[in-house]
């Protein structure tokens, strides 16, 4: 199976190559796509070095599959082309993921969406992902009435050049910004830009992705996200308000046999996720659950994960995976 990685180069492209070789994906021949200034250089893929290749070498190679992680516009331009050509593109960018005609894909909630006609399949938002993977699972049992989130998102989300300026803030060395302000010893209350509600786009996308993937518009999300100088991942503190009551005891049961899902909930040792040891996973990690003694039928959670991980480079390749199970490329 060829197989195409479209931003090979990038911070999400690098962890593509590293979970396809990690998850002994069946490539039997890579096809590593970057920008134009890019093409001619290599990429180190088990073992072997591939030259990068442009957008129309990739195309004329004719992959099985083409994991696109170049960014919107990229993805607006290229991805009709490759799918002319017969070609599965799982699109990491939010260029098609409220696309009425597009999936909006987290396999192991919708997997069965999927068939062979579809040929541009969409990656949900990373800070959605991990928030969805949770609360699926839990909307089933309960029913979900309302749900507030606030996001504590890492560098690592923005890109190699938000981590640079990151590095460079703590080492005292002026550098180009990615970040309207300093973000080391800082708290960024925007990420992405403001939308005419007030709303960052950000967080726009975790409350209509969100409704996408579960099938349900009658959810009530609003979501605040912001941008804090870690690695390793997003955290996500989550209030979830339910139709029916529960015990926290069953709560726990659900999402302890949820794939995909690590349950950190140890209060005695201190044990709760954080994106310093969510960092290279590719499990979304709760904890911290609590009932909310403010409300009825509400409850309180932590949910942390590696963003280029699950909330972008692993739950492509599941897809891809998917697709490859059930014969669906």
């Amino acid at each position: 199976m060829k197989v195409a990685v479209v931003g090979a180069t990038g911070m999400v492209g690098q962890v593509m190559l590293r979970v396809l070789e990690e998850r002994n994906f069946p490539v039997s021949e890579l096809i590593p796509v970057a920008s134009q200034k890019s093409v001619g250089k290599m990429v180190t893929y088990k073992g072997t070095s591939y030259p990068i290749v442009s957008m129309e070498d990739a195309i004329l190679a004719k992959p099985s599959i083409a994991l696109f992680s170049a960014g919107g516009g990229t993805s607006l331009e290229w991805a009709p082309k490759f799918a002319e050509a017969g070609i599965t593109v799982i699109d990491n960018s939010s260029a098609w993921r409220m696309d009425a005609s597009k999936k909006l894909i987290v396999p192991e909630i919708n997997g069965g969406l999927l068939g062979s006609a579809d040929k541009i399949i969409a990656n949900p938002n990373c800070s959605t992902i991990q928030m969805v993977m949770v609360l699926n699972p839990l909307h089933a049992a309960f029913g979900i009435k309302r749900v507030v989130v606030s996001t504590y998102q890492s560098v690592t989300g923005t890109g190699v050049k938000a981590v640079q300026q990151m590095e460079n803030e703590r080492a005292g060395i002026v550098g180009e910004m990615a970040y309207k302000y300093p973000i080391d010893k800082n708290a960024i209350p925007q990420i992405d830009v403001f939308t005419d509600n007030g709303y960052t786009k950000e967080e726009m996308k975790m409350v209509n992705e969100t409704k996408k993937i579960l099938q349900d518009d009658s959810i009530a999300l609003t979501a605040t996200c912001v941008r804090i100088p870690v690695m390793g991942g997003h955290s996500e503190s989550v209030n979830i308000e339910f139709y029916k009551p529960f015990e926290l005891g069953r709560i726990n049961e659900i999402l302890s046999t949820v794939s995909g899902v690590v349950l950190q909930d140890d209060l005695e040792n201190a044990l709760y996720p954080m994106p310093l040891t969510a960092m290279d996973k590719n499990e979304v990690f709760v904890g911290r659950i609590r009932r909310d003694e403010s409300a009825e039928n509400a409850l309180n959670m932590w949910i942390v994960a590696d963003n280029l991980r699950k909330g972008a480079a692993t739950n492509a390749v599941q897809i891809a995976e998917y697709l490859l199970a059930n014969k669906l490329v």
